[in-house]
This record gives C-alpha cells, structure tokens and sequence, in this order.
C-alpha cells in the first residue's frame, strides 16, 4: 500500500525542475496521509510529523509557496497517468462522454483580502472563500467511477467576482469541448449563461419552478393584444398563495423499470427561454422530467440535443463524482482548516488539495479494500478508508527514489542574507536600507 501510494506520487512529481520535484514529493506525502488533519491545518507541523528534518520542511514549504510548478503542470501528468492505464474506462452515453463543471470554495472567513467569496447556506450569506472553477471527466477503475479533474480555474486579477469566474469558467469549457463531450452543469448554472457562453452541448439541472416557452407563437385567443411570445410551458406543477398551479401536459412520457422501481420520464420539446421571440433561429432546448420513486423529487433537466430519458439520468448521474473531489480534499485530507496567507499560496494550497483529493479517490479504487478496524467487516474501497491507513505513516525514508528525484545543490554564497533578504513592500525603509 505505502508504496503503490509513493509510486504514484512519484509519477506525479517526476518531472517537475530537481530538487522542487523531492520536496513537493514531501508536500504531496503529506496531504495524501491525512497529516493535516491532527494538526488541524497547520503545515509546518504536518511537514515535521511525516519524518522529515527541519531542512526537509523549509524545502517543502519554499517548494510549496514559490517552486516553478504550475497545477496545470500536475494535472495534465495526472490525466495522462490515468487515462493510459487498461483498466480505465471512458463513460459514453450515446456517443456523449460526460465533461462535469462544478464551482468549489475553500472557506477563508478570518482571511483578510481575500479574494473571492461564496454563498455559504447556513449563514445566509455570501462569506470570504478561495474559489475555484473546476472540470472533470467521468469515468470508471477498478469497477468505481471517478472524476479525472481537467481544470482548475482561479478567479481573474482584474475581476474577483464569481459571476465573472463562472463566465471565465464557461468560456474555458467551450474551447476546450470536445464533438464526443457533453458538459454536464448543476442548478448553480443558467442556461441563460451557459447559451450565452457559446456552449453547444450541455446538460444542466433546472430549478423546481423552472418555466419556458414554446417556439411558436401562441394562438390568438379573440381578445386583447395578439401573442408575440410562445405559450408558457410549465414542467412541474407548483403553488403559489395557496393555489395549485398545474403544470403542463408532457409532449412525450416514457416508462421503465430499474430495480424494481418504476421510473417515469416526461419530456417537453423545442423550448425557448421566456423573454425569446419565436425564431426558427432560436436556441432551443429539451426539457426532461425523470420521476424515480428513490428520491423525494423529480429531476428536471435540459439538453439541447434529443437524447433517451435514461441516458440523460445516467448522464447527470456521472456528474456526482466531481462532488467526491472537494470531500476528500477537505475534510478526508485535513485542508478545510487553511493557514496561509500569501497571494500565490491561498490558490496553491486549495489546488493541491484537490489534486490530493483526487489521488486519493484513484488509490482508494485501485487497491485492495482496507478495513478500519476488526468491526469493518464489509469494507468499500473509499477515500476515508485509505486515508485511515496512510494516516501517521512516515515517509518512507528507506524506498529508493529515481536518480532525478534529489536535492539541488544550488550555490548561495552570492545571494544576500539576513535583513537584507527579506521581501520587503517597495519604498519601506528596510527596503531601500543599503549595507
């Protein structure tokens, strides 16, 4: 296990310039053991209870901090390590293969400058976070799906608002979808957004009070003003002062069994967004309602493209495992509790994260289950689990690593010491303070 899990992140690390490659291997050790979590997000001492000496520490956290490394660097090294091995399998649903798109935030509330924030639910309001617009393909090891992140996209310099992120985010799946893929988007998205963002394909959630518009205009009902709009379409029906709204009748209903539940799919056919004139030229969209006896409410989704109820529920399925990403980055690998505060590290930290999240997601698939204790008689191989095992480990000191994995014994002698150099705000006195 402990060296399956040191192959891997060696593999992940290999490349980077010498010397930064060992200490982010330290880094990467770290975060994938769970150290963070006893010390309650302190990384110094996380650093320190891997084994390592405290010159090993200081090299991991400049490595971490200022390394010449970027996380798209890492991911695309991740990506091609995954995508290439046998048992991995693409998830392809009529010829569509699920790209997911998802907004995560690393809560900061005591950060002062931070640069972005988040609607956090049971505060009622938006609070300081470090978010991040992240994209993943779905796919199957090992029998289990997992989201292969393909993205992390931090807010803009210019702009730190989440609306421009997501337009940011938007724009980024659209260069890069593929003719096979099909984005796949939760209620947090519009289609609004996702229309004006270009994007050809997609699959998103729709609100429960959703309502759209045919793409004719509707009959002329022998008084008042002639339609110019296409008749309401209201998939679900809803109340309003006490009083039932129906909804409106399906153009198409399809049933199936699956587990010895029925399931019922209604769809509703070329639809607009309300304020869109009928126009043969019009964005249209197909709205499904997938009624399944195992969840209390309906799905209702929209795809411009006509595809089987079923696909599109297992479609929309294959978007969960991105969720699994921001759960073992947080609370499974200890970095929701973040104590750095320099521009470049409050991304860093949150990038890693999820990298490690996502490490630990495909060890977790690809190894043998590894039971908590004498009481887990039937274990799954999850995250939590291996993280368990890992958890307290020491590095281990005794493996041989790759010959390109070393420190780099860089001369120093030239460099300025002490006082002198102390990054320091320009036109402060020990900033211009001469020898």
């Amino acid at each position: 296990m402990h060296h399956y899990t040191l192959e891997t992140l060696i593999m992940l690390v290999n490349d980077l310039p010498v010397g930064t490659n060992k200490a982010m291997l330290h880094f990467m050790w770290m975060l994938v053991s769970g150290a963070l979590l006893p010390h309650r997000g302190a990384l110094h001492p996380a650093l320190k209870s891997i084994g390592l000496e405290d010159a090993a520490c200081r090299r991991a956290w400049a490595a971490f901090g200022h390394g010449a490394w970027t996380i798209q660097e890492l991911l695309a090294t991740w990506r091609q390590h995954v995508t290439q091995l046998p048992g991995w399998q693409r998830q392809l649903y009529e010829g569509y293969h699920p790209l997911t798109v998802d907004l995560v935030a690393f809560w900061r509330p005591r950060l002062k400058g931070c640069p972005s924030k988040h609607y956090y639910g049971p505060a009622g309001k938006a609070l300081p976070a470090v978010v991040l617009g992240v994209t993943g393909d779905t796919g199957k090891i090992g029998g289990r799906r997992l989201a292969l992140p393909r993205d992390f996209l931090r807010v803009a310099a210019d702009d730190t608002s989440e609306a421009r992120l997501t337009e940011d985010l938007l724009r980024r799946v659209k260069w890069r979808l593929q003719a096979d893929e099909m984005s796949v988007l939760d209620a947090g998205f519009k289609i609004r957004q996702v229309q004006g963002a270009g994007i050809a394909r997609y699959l998103i959630r729709l609100a429960k009070n959703f309502t759209a518009r045919r793409n004719t205009v509707a009959a002329y009902k022998g008084r008042g003003r002639h339609p110019i709009y296409g008749e309401i379409v209201r998939p679900l029906p809803r109340t309003y002062n006490d009083q039932l709204i129906a909804g409106t009748p399906p153009d198409e209903t399809v049933r199936w069994v699956e587990d010895g539940r029925q399931i019922v799919a209604e769809m509703w056919y070329d639809l607009v967004l309300p304020e869109v004139f009928p126009d043969p030229q019009a964005e249209t969209f197909h709205v499904y309602a997938i009624h399944d006896p195992k969840f209390e409410s309906p799905w209702l989704l929209a795809c411009p493209i006509k595809l089987k109820p079923r696909s599109t529920r297992d479609m929309y399925a294959d978007r969960w495992p991105v969720e699994q990403l921001p759960l073992s980055a947080k609370h499974m690998v200890g970095a929701h509790r973040q104590f750095v505060f320099a521009s470049e590290s409050i991304q860093r930290l949150p990038e890693l994260a999820l990298l490690a999240g996502s490490v630990l997601s495909f060890l977790a698939a690809t190894m043998p289950a590894v039971p908590t204790g004498y009481w887990d008689r039937q274990p799954q191989r999850t995250p939590g689990r291996l993280r368990r095992a890992l958890q307290g480990q020491p590095f281990p000191k005794l493996v041989p690593l790759p010959e390109r994995i070393r420190e780099k014994a860089s001369t120093t002698e030239h460099l300025p010491k002490g006082i002198l150099a102390h990054r320091r705000q320009p036109g402060s006195n020990l900033a211009t303070r001469g020898p």
